[in-house]
């Protein structure tokens, strides 16, 4: 599994480093992206998501946290 946050520069992770040298093809990892919630406003994961910047045989999955604004008003999880 590759763990990446989000408000950092994905491409150069050490985990993905890691990743190249032991899946180098990308068929045996799932990617992880944290920390979405804290991404700087009109930057977003979705290019990594959608797996065109490191692709995977099992693809990429977000995480984001409510903010206490979405716990007031009451955002689903």
């Amino acid at each position: 599994m590759a763990v990446c946050p989000g408000n950092q520069d994905v491409a150069n992770q050490g985990s993905l480093n890691l990743v190249r040298q032991v899946d180098p093809e990308g068929t045996r990892t799932i990617g992880v992206i944290t920390k979405i919630d804290i991404m700087d406003r009109g930057t977003d994961a979705l290019e990594m998501l959608e797996g065109k910047a490191f692709p995977l045989h099992h693809g990429w999955f977000g995480v984001k946290l409510r903010s206490k604004a979405d716990i007031d008003e009451k955002m689903t999880i």
